[in-house]
């Protein structure tokens, strides 16, 4: 590889891999498995290391992901909370124990499974529980010391006064009670958690802690971080004495002499580890004497003496007996495969989504085939790839027509969906109006899919305008609605046409825009008819709103039925106004800032605050469009391309001034 490609490709990945951390660490919603990061992340060290001249200081590889966040106070960890190096072949395993072997004589080494959860410090004084804080960046974590004390599992007092103890900890929900909250979350209409370690972090994060005590999270600890007034001398040791303290110990901590028993071991636990209460994602070996941990040391990151060997997905291969084709919101045709039973990570699976038809024919699937399936990030089935076709079969193609109403299905050049584009098609319709009901977009109690659906096949609602023409006579009439059930949600559609504006656009389910676009819309339009009379010239010009958005946003409000659906709404009493802050009389109007880097007296979620109050805006990427680049430490690629741009660049201070003034 040249150079400058090997360059590009390098601060590509740490894009891509930073993009991850902040959806993993910070918002716990990620898009890809633990193992596609992990290879990620793995290619960059492999670059890094041949081209050392293109390594940063702050890359991925040598750090952790996460941050504090501002919605809690800090703490500073006086002993750093790193991560593990990972392993993905047994060969990696013998590389390890040959560079412990080269530095002490003292080995033994310990197996346990790695439990996949949320990384926590808990501190204890004479024996009373002071403090809990998460991981964070590794130096710096949060303070949630209130919502780590409605875990059972964490103890509030210790069963010895021991002077000072600090345990880490790993804080996990319960794959029952993960099963129950996402299962609640659906019947709510919510977006649920994609997996168990998203539930647990999440739940963690929760400002009331009544709502912790409420989700079932327990912790298990695994390590000693700091120790006064004992002295032990091994990590085995260390794990009878927490179980002693009361806490809840991690399982398996068995005692091994050479590699290939640990080895052995790992294997063991991959076979069991769906039985085990929680989730894991591999198994760690450690070195179990603390005077050769000293010896070993650390780097930047990892601690030496001990190694996470990452299992890989399970995989298992099962026969396709059919695909079904569903049809969503926006009209597109998504086919699922349907197939013969089989248990993955500890539960049974028969089907997963294919996506879409570029997706099937990358795989060459065919009924009939013998296909392989695996759980990604160990929840969601996936077809991974089809290994035998059946004799005489033909490739399969998505129907031309709509399954539920017969419409043409048409397929736009620019995706890989096939839609049908029938406004009137019963499955859109329905699917349209979940999601205008919903809690992210108008947020209409009580009309969730089941009641939608009532409404729909009793001819009562066919569009948006008709669920505010009910009348609770009408909705009585129905079984499943008594008197107060019909009298909450008349009061709530009622209370939904004071909504602001944005929510109405969201809802409307214009392809491509979601809250946040809404809202972006709503700053530059002082009402919907505005909006409506927009062309591309004038959308275009709105920072964060590229062609795409623009075409689909022109063509939904140039549609008869549309404008049609406004002036019904608007006679219905719905909100119809913007009322985002404009900042009229600011000196920041129109002007675009760009936050890189590392800030030190406000968060970047608190200076994009100041800065829209100011009336200014805030994007996430550097263009022609930007007015002013804000850096802090460890500035990236976008101080690179500002100033090929010739933006103007200031500092954090230089910024808070220029506010102030405003």
């Amino acid at each position: 590889m040249k150079n400058k490609y090997a360059k590009e490709e390098i601060n590509d990945l740490i894009k891509q891999i930073q993009y991850h951390n902040d959806l993993y660490y910070n918002k716990d919603n990620p898009e890809i498995t633990d193992y596609e990061y992990d290879m990620l992340l793995r290619q960059l060290a492999t670059l890094e290391k041949e081209y050392p001249e293109y390594k940063l200081s702050s890359s991925p590889v040598s750090t952790v992901g996460g941050v504090a966040s501002s919605s809690f106070k800090k703490v500073t960890h006086k002993i750093q909370m790193g991560s593990l190096q990972d392993a993905f072949d047994f060969e990696e395993l013998l590389q390890f124990d040959k560079r412990v072997r080269e530095k002490t004589n003292d080995i033994s080494y310990v197996v346990e499974p790695k439990v996949d959860g949320l990384s926590v410090s808990l501190e204890y004084e004479n024996g009373d529980f002071i403090r809990g804080s998460t991981r964070g960046n590794g130096f710096i974590g949060e303070d949630v010391t209130e919502n780590l004390k409605m875990i059972s599992s964490v103890p509030k007092k210790l069963t010895e006064n021991i002077p000072f103890i600090e345990v880490r900890a790993e804080v996990y929900m319960p794959l029952d009670k993960f099963n129950e909250l996402t299962s609640k979350q659906k019947n709510l209409n919510e977006t649920p958690f994609k997996n168990p370690r998203n539930a647990a972090a999440g739940s963690l994060r929760q400002k009331k802690p009544s709502i912790v005590a409420s989700r079932g999270l327990q912790a298990i600890v695994f390590n000693i971080q700091q120790l006064k007034g004992l002295e032990i001398s091994t990590h085995s040791d260390s794990i009878k004495l927490l179980g002693k303290l009361g806490f809840l110990v991690i399982p398996e901590s068995n005692i091994f002499h050479n590699i290939n028993d640990c080895i052995n071991k790992i294997e063991d636990i991959g076979k069991i580890k769906s039985t085990y209460p929680f989730d894991i994602d591999g198994a760690v070996i450690k070195v179990n004497s603390f005077a050769s941990r000293e010896k070993l040391g650390s780097t930047a990151k990892n601690p030496r003496w001990a190694i996470a060997f990452k299992y890989p997905p399970e995989q298992k291969e099962t026969i396709l007996r059919k695909i079904e084709i569903s049809v969503g919101r926006t009209g597109a045709l998504t086919p699922t495969a349907l197939f013969d039973p089989i248990l993955l990570a500890g539960t049974t699976v028969s089907r997963a989504s294919l996506h879409n038809q570029d997706f099937i024919d990358k795989k060459e699937i065919r009924i009939g085939d013998t296909i392989v399936v695996r759980k990604a990030g160990e929840i969601i089935p996936e077809v991974v790839k089809s290994i035998k076709h059946e004799q005489n079969s033909v490739p399969y193609k998505l129907p031309k027509h709509c399954p539920i109403c017969g419409s043409e299905a048409v397929k736009n050049k620019d995706e890989a969906a096939i839609r049908c584009e029938n406004p009137s098609c019963p499955a859109t319709i329905i699917q349209h109006l979940i999601h205008f009901a919903s809690r992210e977009a108008m947020n209409i109690g009580g009309l969730g899919e089941a009641n939608i659906k009532c409404l729909v096949e009793s001819k009562l609602v066919s569009d948006i305008s008709d669920i505010y023409s009910l009348t609770k006579e009408q909705i009585l009439k129905l079984d499943r609605f008594a008197d107060k059930s019909s009298e909450n949600l008349i009061n709530s559609i009622e209370n939904s046409k004071k909504n602001p504006l944005w929510r109405l656009i969201f809802g409307l389910g214009i392809r491509g825009v979601g809250a946040n676009i809404a809202k972006l819309l709503c700053e530059n339009y002082k009402d919907i008819f505005q909006l409506m009379d927009s062309n591309t010239d004038n959308l275009s010009k709105i920072e964060g709103i590229g062609p795409i958005l623009t075409s689909n946003i022109e063509k939904f409000f140039s549609l008869n039925e549309t404008k049609n659906l406004i002036n019904k709404l608007k006679m219905l009493g719905l909100n119809m106004q913007s009322d985002a802050k404009e900042g009229q009389n600011s000196a920041l109007k129109n002007i675009t800032f760009v936050i890189t880097g590392k800030l030190i007296s406000k968060t970047r979620n608190e200076m994009k605050q100041l800065i829209e109050d100011s009336g200014g805006k805030v994007s996430s990427s550097v263009s022609s469009k930007t007015n002013y680049l804000i850096t802090g430490e460890n500035a990236g690629q976008k101080l690179e391309k500002a100033k090929k741009l010739n933006i103007k660049i200031i500092s954090e201070n230089e910024a808070i001034n220029m506010i102030s003034k405003s």
